[in-house]
């Protein structure tokens, strides 16, 4: 990477969190602390505002605008590569959405870049078995708006239940989706295949936030016994 390109990701960094250590900065930018150091006070003396607290970090002063759309080759890459692999196995709004967005980049590129986003030789075709999610749309609608959703659901060992869950949060599992959720049923954390989902309805009631059956709190429980739960 250029020093140029990598002052400019450092700045990105910075102005991506609140308070950032040298030692993740160092290891985002694939460079040594010492380097990092030096890179930090050149951008200081030449006027970006940064500030850096023992035990705490280093952060922005206050906002720093840049050019927008500076990417490098590799970003492209995992740009081209994200977007198809949402046109591919997303429901069908988020696979308009993608490719809206990659156009929008696509038409935003220097010339140059451009012309290596129509070089690039990334594909991901989707499998012929694999039907798009059925439920995804509404289940995103519902984590990003706190809904609580009531499913059937159908076990791997094929048994119903009905199921109330303030859904969290969704994963993908490079064929699969799944949701995570508070299940009042349960009283506890539950994922679920989205594919075994028989039928879905979501309220308008929203959840209420609560400690301990926060998204995080699941994050929390996995590191902590390193284990999923069924």
């Amino acid at each position: 990477m250029r020093r140029a390109d990598r002052l400019y990701r450092l700045v990105e960094l910075l102005r991506s969190r609140h308070s950032v250590t040298g030692a993740w900065l160092a290891d985002q930018l694939q460079i040594s602390l010492r380097t990092l150091y030096r890179d930090i006070q050149d951008l200081s003396l030449s006027g970006v505002p940064i500030e850096g607290e023992a035990g705490v970090g280093y952060r922005l002063r206050h906002r720093v605008d840049l050019p927008p759309l500076q990417f490098d080759t590799d970003e492209i890459e995992a740009l081209i590569i994200g977007s198809r692999m949402v046109q591919a196995w997303g429901d069908e709004e988020l696979a308009r959405a993608a490719t809206a967005a990659l156009a929008k980049i696509h038409n935003a590129l220097p010339e140059e870049r451009r012309r290596e986003v129509d070089a690039a030789r990334l594909f991901v075709p989707p499998i012929e078995y694999a039907a798009r999610p059925r439920w995804l749309g509404e289940l995103r609608t519902a984590v990003r708006q706190r809904r609580v959703a009531h499913m059937q659901y159908m076990r791997e060992d094929k048994a119903e239940s009905e199921r109330t869950v303030w859904p969290l949060g969704l994963f993908f599992w490079g064929q699969n989706w799944t949701l995570v959720g508070w299940c009042l049923l349960r009283d506890d954390f539950r994922h679920f295949r989205v594919d075994r989902i028989q039928h879905l309805r979501v309220d308008n009631d929203r959840y209420p936030d609560v400690r301990g059956r926060r998204l995080t709190d699941f994050f929390d429980w996995l590191t902590a016994t390193g284990k999923t739960k069924a």
